[in-house]
């Protein structure tokens, strides 16, 4: 066997380093087709290698706690594809249908494993029925158990209804739909097959099973941050339906198009997730951390020469580093703790959060700007910076003629330097921005006309 899958191997190789540009268009469709035939047939192999190498104790023998784990160390495979492929070969270890239909090129990996999770499942969600008919402590139970006893009767032509008999349905009916649908579509459809193959007990197997997914969602929710990796960390987490719904309601106002808005759907919804976080921070209903406020500390160096904070980079707590203009962004309207370094590191002063717009300073400012200060810009005043005119790393003061409401967005490109926009105040004491020459030759200056204004 080992000999004929190397064959196999250099053969797919050869052929995948010949030129296709001869090849009619016919052809080239039927060797697309050919190729994911073959990839099939190649993972219902791996599967099987998996599965005996795990008989055999393998990850045990090479000092691995799981299946997982021992694939991401001899296949070199990120952790979800390791995962993936563990849970596939236990999923369809069980199903042999499923499996031959995978050797058989009538499905594909994922459909395969999503189609054999529906299918071990309808036992489980039988069960759940019958426990709910075995129970009279209450009144839920007590009409569930009605309509499982009317559902299966008591006389041998309710057998179709019995956990074998409708695993087999349900597993003949996705196989034959996946030609139609593919994995992620076929999950749904996994999900509602007695709807299919025993229509008599869908509603109340599907009330069981959401409660079934609810309490798994509670267990298995999760949200973490990465390490960084040029500068990007990424975020990943799962949650429930309900919670799920919850965040959207709260991204969804905060994630439309400003005016001129070049970012992307998935961009405007990491912003969105911030500006939450920014208003949460602002609120001070937040529980002290260590006994302090939640706060920012960034180190950052004096220049004594300047006297004013020097272009090095800032460090974050966790030692991760920003750059100079980050942290003068950051120091218009956070809640910082600047540390200051001399030439040899040494603290020069520990400063407490002294440019933080609060109290009447912020309702003040809140009154005269109604909400973000740049010219067609809607967002409210709750989700604004408080934007230093003049830095306070320059020396700008704290008051409301050296502040303006700026949103998040607008606040970056106030601190772009390629951005081009400056921001003033009028001789009425209001805010003013002049835009680059490449939008205005005449540099005409603009004002939000959107909030009202006393």
């Amino acid at each position: 066997m080992l000999d004929a899958v190397r064959h196999w191997g250099e053969e797919a190789a050869k052929a995948a380093d010949s030129p296709l540009w001869p090849l009619p268009d016919a052809e080239v469709l039927d060797l697309l087709r050919a190729v994911h035939r073959l990839q099939q047939a190649s993972a219902a192999l791996q599967l099987c290698v998996i599965r005996e190498a795990a008989a055999r104790g393998f990850p045990a023998k090479h000092g691995h706690r799981t299946v997982p784990g021992w694939l991401r160390d001899h296949l070199r495979l990120d952790p979800q594809p390791a995962r993936d492929l563990a849970l596939a070969a236990t999923a369809l270890h069980s199903r042999p249908a499923v499996e031959q239909a995978l050797r058989d090129g009538l499905l594909d990996l994922r459909q395969a494993t999503v189609i054999a999770k529906a299918v071990n499942a309808v036992p489980a969600i039988l069960n759940d029925l019958q426990a709910e008919a075995r129970s009279d402590s209450a009144e839920t139970a007590e009409a569930g158990a009605a309509a499982w006893l009317a559902a299966r009767g008591s006389g041998g032509d309710q057998a179709h209804l019995e956990p074998v008999a409708l695993a087999e349905r349900a597993e003949s009916t996705l196989i034959g739909m996946a030609a139609q649908f593919p994995a992620y579509q076929l999950r749904k459809l996994g999900d509602r097959i007695l709807a299919h193959v025993a229509p008599e007990i869908a509603d109340l197997a599907d009330e069981a099973a959401l409660r079934r997914f609810e309490a798994r969602a509670r267990r298995h929710r999760f949200f973490t941050l990465s390490m960084p990796v040029d500068g990007v960390v990424r975020v990943s987490g799962a949650l429930g339906v309900e919670d799920a719904a919850i965040v959207t309601a709260a991204l969804q106002p905060l994630s439309g198009p400003v005016p001129d808005d070049n970012r992307s759907f998935p961009q405007r919804r990491a912003d969105a997730l911030i500006d939450v976080c920014r208003l949460a921070l602002r609120t001070g209903e937040l529980p002290h951390d260590g006994g302090e406020p939640p706060q920012l500390a960034v180190t950052v160096r004096f220049d004594p020469l300047a006297a004013r904070l020097g272009a090095s980079p800032g460090v974050l707590p966790d030692g991760e580093r920003i750059s100079a203009a980050t942290a003068r962004r950051l120091a218009c309207d956070a809640r910082i703790l600047p540390l200051v370094l001399g030439g040899a590191s040494q603290v020069l002063d520990a400063g407490r959060s002294r440019r933080l717009v609060h109290g009447p300073l912020r309702r003040a400012l809140t009154v005269r700007d109604g909400g973000c200060a740049f010219p067609g810009c809607d967002r409210p005043a709750r989700w604004c910076d408080a934007h230093h005119l003049r830095s306070w790393s320059d020396g700008g003061r704290t008051d409301l003629d050296n502040l303006v409401l700026l949103c998040r967005h607008h606040h970056r490109l106030l601190h772009a330097p390629a951005g081009g926009w400056r921001a003033k105040l009028g001789p009425d004491r209001l805010p003013t921005f002049v835009p680059p020459p490449w939008i205005d030759a005449q540099q005409r200056p603009r004002r939000n006309l959107f909030h009202p204004r006393t």
